[in-house]
């Protein structure tokens, strides 16, 4: 049997057709519980996590990471918890926006952004707009981002629209969703062991592949992610045929 290190994994992308891949990043505060440090610790360690796995995804040539940032749900937090993570999402956007455009990463945020501060929406945009012609690695950052929120809100923008009842298709809604210029994922990873969705893409995943680590999402690392391409490759997608 082949170990891990023998087998290739960006060859193993390239023969999967391997594009898109979304990830729940779970575990940051019981990371940061079990070494007995502030739960900031984690979430700051978490960025880490993210840094590396960008460059992961360039490595192995994968198109597009989606990750849940910050979910609808997440208001109901420790005010100061929810304050720290909108300064962690400035901060590291100012004090890493240059080096992720270097890196050729095109960054782009979904979710109704409408009820951040305006500061941070700015500083969302300039990241969107400084980045936006880049030909590498999509990282798509799903924050106040919640599914059933975000369908609701492509139905409202369908009626808005006059579009008849009759004419209403799938690629209609999936048109007015914020993921309407992406492919669907191929493969959803959620780390921190819990085995539920979380009000993530609900639409978009309807035939995606589900894999589930117990790693903390601050020790994702590339044997992590190595482990859920070579267990996608294992899958037979059948897309209900």
């Amino acid at each position: 049997m082949e170990t891990l290190k023998e087998i290739d994994v960006k060859e193993i992308v390239k023969n999967t057709n391997l594009q898109h891949i979304a990830i729940i990043m779970d575990g940051n505060r019981r990371w940061a519980k079990e070494k007995f440090l502030p739960s900031a610790m984690g979430h700051q360690k978490g960025v880490e996590s993210l840094k590396s796995t960008m460059r992961l995804f360039d490595k192995f040539g994968i198109k597009y990471l989606t990750v849940y940032a910050f979910s609808t749900e997440n208001w109901n937090r420790k005010k100061e918890e929810v304050e720290f993570l909108m300064g962690l999402l400035a901060k590291t956007l100012l004090n890493e926006l240059d080096e992720m455009h270097r890196e050729n990463v095109k960054i782009t945020f979904f979710g109704d952004l409408s009820k951040l501060n305006p500061k941070l929406i700015e500083i969302t945009r300039h990241a969107e707009e400084k980045t936006k012609n880049n030909t590498g690695v999509n990282l798509n950052i799903a924050f106040n981002y919640g599914s059933r929120d975000e369908i609701t809100h492509a139905l409202k923008s369908i009626i808005k629209e006059g579009i008849q009842a009759e004419d209403i298709t799938e690629e209609t809604i999936s048109q007015h969703l914020y993921t309407k210029n992406i492919p669907d994922p191929d493969l959803l990873i959620r780390t921190g062991g819990e085995k539920r969705i979380s009000n993530y893409l609900l639409w978009q995943i309807a035939y995606s592949e589900v894999y589930v680590t117990d790693a903390y999402w601050p020790d994702f690392d590339e044997k992590e992610l190595s482990k859920a391409i070579i267990e996608f490759q294992s899958r037979n997608r059948r897309f209900g045929k």
